[in-house]
C-alpha cells in the first residue's frame, strides 16, 4: 500500500482519489490486470456521492498517469462504465523482489481485507443480504479519508492489535496517536487527530492509556480491536481514559514523587509496581505524564523487576559497595555523596574522571546546581553527561536510507556516542551496500535491514534487554546471519523476494529425513530397546551423522580451497602470459614505426607515411573509378577501348584533385603550409581523397542511370509493367481504377528496371576487375613497336652472326 500511495502521480491528490487506486488495486483480476466497474459503484466503495465521483474523483485518476481509464458514457454524458487499469501494478508483474508483483494469492487477500473493512454492503435478488464492512456505513464528508485510514492503520497493526506508533518529538497537544496516523495519511498533526477522533467515535480503534503503580498515566498504545479480534484476543480497557494534560516540564506534582534528596511521602504508593506488565515502555508519553526527568539517554537499567524501597527508577544493583564495572555503570547515585538514590544502603560513588565530574570538592548548592538529579520510572540523569548528550545526534543520519533501516532500534541509537553513532552509521550503510549487491531492489533494502533489526530486537526481548547497544548492533543487529549457503538467506527468509528461502526447507527435509532413516535403523536393528535408550541411541547416531557431516564439509572446503587456488594461479599464469603478449606486441610495434616509408623514405613512418597512405587510397580509387565508367561507356570484348575509357578517367580525376589540393593550399597560405611540411603533405594528400570519394559515388550513380536505359532494362521494365497493368485493371474498366493500375504498373516497372541495372553494374564490374587483375599479373601491356624496338637492340648469338653478315 506504501508502494503504490508514494506513486509520483498519487503526490498530493485526494484522499478519495489514493482510496480509489487502492480499491482498483484490490479488485484487479490477475489474468489481465483490467477491472471493470461502473462508477456508482466505485462511489459506494468510497463512501461518496455519484456525481462528486464521476466529475472528481475520474478525471484525478486519468490525469495521475497512474491509472488507465476508458469510460463507457451513461445517458447524460456522464462516465458510466470504467474499464481501469492500475498501470505501475501492471508493469511489475513477474519483477523479482518489486513491492507491487502481487500473485493471485496476494490479490484474494488485500480483497477480502477491503471486503471486510469497507464493504458497502448489497441487498441480492433473492432477498438475501451481504453485510457491509467495519467502516462500509460511513459515508459523506471525509468517509474516504476515514476509510484510508482505517486500512493503514490495520496493516500497520500487530496481531496483538497494536499499532506501531512513530518516533521522535511529537506535538503535545495532539498526541503520538494523532502524530502516527497524520504521517500515514501524510497531512498534519490537527487533521490526523481529527480523523482519529472520527474513528474512535466509531469504535473501531482505541487509545489505551496504560498506568503506572501510582496510578499516573503512562505511555499510550493505539490498539485496533478488530484485528485482535481476528486473532483470537481481546483489548483490555481497563487503562482507557482520557488524555490528560501535560505537566511542567521541569518538576511534577510533590505530592507523587519526592526530589534527590527527599524522602517519598508518607502513604502513598510506589511507582513502579512490582508486577510486571507485558510489552510496556517503562518511559511516560509527554503529552499524559508529568515530568520526572530532565530529558537524556535511557542508562540501560537491568530488566527484571525488583520491589522499590522509596519509588525511584534508579534503585535496584544491591549495597555491594563495588565500583562501577563500566563507565555510567552508576550514574543513578545521589550527587551529595552523602544519600544514594539506588537501593537502601548503597553507598555512593566516589567522584572520578568516568563519571564527568570535577575532582575538586564542591559546596553542596553548587553541586546541585551543577548536577540536578531526579528520577522517574527507568530513566536516571545526571549533569556531567550534558556535554556528551550535546555531542550525539538526535536523527540516525541524513540519508533518508539510513534513516529508515534505524528506525527500529532508535532507542539504541540514543545511548550511542558520537564515535559509536558514526560508526553505527558506516555499518548500516555498508550492509545496505552487500543487500544492493545481492540483488536486493534498492527501494527495498532500508525496509529489509529494518525488518532485520526488529526481529532481532524480538529475539533479544526488546531494548531493555541490550546492555551493550554498540556491540548488539555491530555483531548481532546489522549482520547477515546465513542459514543455509544460499549468499541471499538472511535467518531462513531470501532477501531478494522477502520469501522463505527454498535452501534452508530442503535442507530441513533432509535433516528431518536423516533423522527418520536414523530411527527406522534403530527400530530395525533393536526393536526392544526402551524409550529412554533408544532416544539415546538415536542422539548418539545423530551426532555420529553430524561429525561425519562436518567432516564432509571440511573436505569439501578444502577441496575447493585448493580448486580456487588452482584457479588464481592459472589466472596468474594467463595474466604474465597477456603481459608477455603485450610485451612483444610492443616491441614488434615500436620495430615496425622505425621502418621508413616505402614511397618518399621518411623516417620512423612504421613503412607508410600517412600522406604515402592516402595517395595509395587515392590511386585505388582513381583506377575503381574507370572501370565504373568502362561498365557502360566501353566495349567489354576490347581491351583497347577499356583502356581509352579508364585512361580518361584517369586524367579527369588527377585533375579534380589537383584542383581540391590547389584549393586548399590557396586557402591555408604559404607560410602555414611551410611550417610542418610533412603535415602539409599528408593534409594536401587526404583532401585529394575527399575529391576522389566524391567522384566515385557520382560515377557510380551514373551508371546505374546509363544501365538503367539498356536495351535489358528497357525489356525488364516492359514486362513488369504489362504485368502489373494486366493484374490492376478491373472489368469493367473504370477510369479512377485505370489511373491507379497505370501507377501499379509504373512503379513496379521502375523498380524492375532499378533492378537490371544494379545487377548489370555489378556483373560488368566484377568482370572488369578480373580483367584487370590478370593484366596485373602479367604486366602492363606493351605495344608491338616499342618490344621490336628492344628486340633489334639487343646482340645476336654467335652462331648467327656470321649468318647475317654473308
Amino acid at each position: 500500500m506504501h508502494a503504490l500511495l508514494d506513486l509520483p502521480g498519487l503526490d498530493g491528490a485526494l484522499d478519495a482519489v489514493r482510496l480509489a487506486v487502492l480499491v482498483l488495486v484490490s479488485r484487479t483480476p490477475a489474468e489481465n490486470g483490467v477491472v471493470e466497474i461502473h462508477t456508482r459503484e466505485l462511489a459506494r466503495w468510497l463512501g461518496l456521492s455519484f456525481s462528486y465521483t464521476a466529475s472528481v474523483v475520474v478525471p484525478a485518476l486519468r490525469r495521475s498517469g497512474v491509472v488507465s481509464v476508458e469510460t463507457v458514457k451513461g445517458e447524460f454524458g456522464q462516465d458510466d462504465g470504467l474499464e481501469c487499469q492500475v498501470l505501475p501494478l501492471w508493469a511489475t508483474q513477474g519483477v523479482t523482489g518489486h513491492p507491487l508483483n502481487l500473485t493471485k494469492k496476494n490479490y484474494a487477500t488485500l480483497w477480502a481485507l477491503m471486503d471486510a473493512l469497507m464493504a458497502p454492503g448489497w441487498t441480492h435478488r433473492d432477498d438475501s443480504v451481504t453485510p457491509a464492512g467495519l467502516i462500509g456505513t460511513r459515508t459523506g464528508r471525509g468517509a474516504a479519508t476515514d476509510r484510508l485510514a482505517l486500512l493503514l492503520l490495520v496493516l500497520d497493526a500487530r496481531e496483538t492489535g497494536r499499532v506501531r506508533q512513530c518516533g521522535g518529538t511529537v506535538d503535545t497537544k495532539r498526541g503520538r496517536a494523532a502524530a502516527t496516523l497524520a504521517r500515514l495519511l501524510g497531512c498534519t498533526a490537527s487533521a490526523g487527530e481529527r480523523v482519529l477522533e472520527r474513528l474512535e467515535g466509531q469504535g473501531l480503534v482505541l487509545r489505551v492509556r496504560l498506568k503506572t503503580g501510582s496510578g499516573m498515566p503512562n505511555r499510550s498504545r493505539l490498539m485496533v480491536p478488530a484485528v485482535a479480534a481476528a486473532h483470537g484476543r481481546s483489548v483490555s480497557d481497563d487503562a482507557t481514559e482520557d488524555r490528560a494534560e501535560a505537566g511542567k516540564p521541569d518538576f511534577s506534582d510533590p505530592d507523587v514523587t519526592a526530589g534527590g534528596s527527599q524522602a517519598a511521602a508518607a502513604g502513598t504508593e510506589a511507582q513502579v509496581s512490582d508486577v510486571p506488565v507485558t510489552d510496556v515502555t517503562e518511559v511516560a508519553e509527554p503529552d499524559v505524564a508529568a515530568d520526572l526527568h530532565s530529558h537524556h539517554p535511557y542508562l540501560g537499567t537491568p530488566v527484571v523487576p525488583v520491589q522499590l524501597s522509596r519509588g525511584f527508577s534508579g534503585e535496584g544493583r544491591g549495597a555491594e559497595g563495588r565500583r562501577p564495572e563500566r563507565v555510567r555503570a552508576r550514574e543513578d547515585q545521589a550527587a551529595d555523596g552523602e544519600s544514594a538514590i539506588a537501593g537502601t544502603g548503597s553507598p555512593v560513588a566516589e567522584d572520578g574522571p568516568l563519571r564527568g565530574e570535577n575532582p575538586q570538592a564542591a559546596p553542596s548548592h553548587e553541586r546541585a546546581e551543577q548536577r540536578p538529579a531526579t528520577a522517574t520510572s527507568g530513566q536516571v540523569t545526571a549533569g556531567g553527561w550534558e556535554k556528551a548528550q550535546q555531542q550525539r545526534r538526535v536523527a540516525p543520519s541524513d540519508d533518508l536510507d539510513v534513516r529508515v533501516a534505524l528506525a527500529p532500534v532508535s532507542g539504541l541509537w540514543e545511548r550511542l556516542s558520537g564515535w559509536q553513532q558514526d560508526q553505527v552509521q558506516a555499518a548500516t550503510k555498508a550492509a545496505l551496500g552487500s543487500m544492493l549487491g545481492l540483488g536486493v531492489v534498492p527501494q527495498n533494502a532500508p525496509s529489509l535491514l529494518a525488518a532485520r533489526l526488529t526481529h532481532r530486537l524480538t529475539e533479544t526481548g526488546g531494548e531493555a534487554r541490550v546492555t551493550d547497544p554498540y556491540a548488539w548492533l555491530i555483531r548481532r543487529g546489522l549482520t547477515q546471519r546465513q542459514a543455509c549457503s544460499h549468499l541471499r538467506c538472511d535467518d531462513g527468509v531470501r532477501m531478494d523476494t522477502g520469501q522463505d528461502c527454498e535452501n534452508c526447507g530442503n535442507l530441513i527435509h533432509l535433516r528431518r529425513g536423516h533423522r527418520a532413516r536414523i530411527g527406522a535403523d534403530i527400530d530395525r536393528e533393536l526393536p526392544d530397546l526402551p524409550a529412554d535408550e533408544r532416544r539415546r541411541v538415536l542422539d548418539e547416531r545423530l551426532r555420529e551423522h553430524a561429525a561425519a557431516e562436518a567432516e564432509s564439509l571440511a573436505r569439501r572446503m578444502e577441496e575447493a580451497r585448493e580448486q580456487q587456488a588452482r584457479r588464481a594461479e592459472a589466472r596468474a599464469a594467463a595474466a604474465q602470459q597477456a603481459e608477455r603478449e603485450r610485451e612483444a606486441l610492443a616491441a614488434a610495434e615500436a620495430v615496425h614505426r622505425a621502418v621508413p616509408c616505402e614511397d618518399c623514405g621518411l623516417a620512423q613512418a612504421g613503412g607508410l607515411c600517412e600522406a604515402c597512405r592516402y595517395r595509395r587510397r587515392t590511386e585505388d580509387l582513381v583506377a575503381e573509378c574507370g572501370l565504373i565508367v568502362a561498365t557502360w561507356r566501353a566495349a567489354l570484348d576490347d581491351p583497347a577501348d577499356i583502356t581509352a575509357v579508364t585512361d580518361y578517367v584517369r586524367a579527369a580525376m588527377q585533375s579534380d584533385t589537383a584542383l581540391a589540393r590547389d584549393g586548399f593550399a590557396d586557402v591555408a597560405g604559404p607560410e602555414q603550409l611551410a611550417a610542418d611540411p610533412v603535415a602539409t603533405q599528408a593534409v594536401l594528400a587526404h583532401a585529394g581523397l575527399k575529391a576522389a570519394e566524391t567522384a566515385l559515388e557520382e560515377y557510380r550513380s551514373s551508371a546505374l542511370h546509363q544501365l538503367g536505359r539498356s536495351d535489358e532494362a528497357e525489356a525488364e521494365y516492359r514486362r513488369a509493367y504489362r504485368t502489373e497493368r494486366n493484374r490492376h485493371i478491373p472489368h469493367p474498366l473504370d477510369r479512377q481504377a485505370v489511373t491507379e493500375a497505370v501507377k501499379a504498373a509504373t512503379k513496379a516497372g521502375n523498380t524492375a528496371r532499378k533492378r537490371v541495372a544494379e545487377h548489370l553494374f555489378a556483373t560488368r564490374l566484377e568482370q572488369l576487375r578480373s580483367r584487370a587483375d590478370v593484366q596485373d599479373e602479367q604486366g602492363p601491356v606493351v605495344s608491338w613497336t616499342e618490344r621490336l624496338t628492344k628486340l633489334a637492340a639487343r646482340p645476336l648469338p654467335e652462331d648467327l652472326a656470321g649468318t647475317g653478315a654473308a
